[in-house]
């Protein structure tokens, strides 16, 4: 399926005469929340097999007549300090939280909120995703955007997303609630 939606991608864009717009995503949460198995769901690559990211992966992903470049950094405590070195010339920021490990939402919580301050990412949309959804311990999305006090965020747009990494339930439309940000950012 994915060979068939680029390929009627590529007719849209030729029918509109308009070339790709290219965007910098940066992908962050904690170690183990599944942004590298975001990432390759994305890509449309295998996901069974993930290893934990020591730095950080790159790919480009084509949507919606969109080229995303997506920054997947490591989560690990030691990377940590280093995610704001990433951030200058950010157009979107996607936050990847474990929804079943609610030992850490305390932990994530804190992580993002300093994020969001840091001047790279004023106004800068952030889509979090609350994946993991396909386990039976997994804490609702709304109950999440409470706890990370998303409705408190006045200075950007925000979006929290169910979602499966692992299946890809959800993942299709975090990416078009991206792609519509986008859209009409350019207006």
């Amino acid at each position: 399926m994915g060979e068939v939606q680029k390929g009627l991608l590529a007719v849209i864009q030729k029918l509109k005469g308009s070339v790709e717009q290219e965007l910098r995503i940066v992908l962050l949460g904690l170690d183990n929340a599944g942004k590298t198995t975001l990432l390759k769901c994305l890509a449309s690559e295998e996901v069974s097999t993930i290893t934990p990211t020591q730095g950080f992966n790159i790919k480009s992903v084509h949507s919606h007549g969109f080229r995303l470049t997506v920054w997947d950094i490591g989560g690990q405590r030691a990377i940590r300090p280093y995610w704001k070195k990433y951030l200058g010339h950010t157009d979107i920021l996607i936050y990847v939280i474990d929804s079943a490990d609610k030992k850490r939402f305390e932990e994530t919580g804190q992580e993002l909120a300093e994020l969001i301050e840091d001047e790279s990412l004023m106004g800068v949309p952030l889509l979090v995703f609350a994946n993991k959804q396909d386990l039976a311990s997994a804490a609702p999305a709304a109950e999440i955007a409470e706890g990370l006090n998303l409705p408190t965020y006045r200075d950007r747009q925000w979006q929290i997303q169910a979602c499966s990494a692992l299946s890809g339930e959800g993942v299709q439309d975090g990416m078009n609630w991206i792609c519509s940000q986008i859209t009409s950012r350019k207006k």
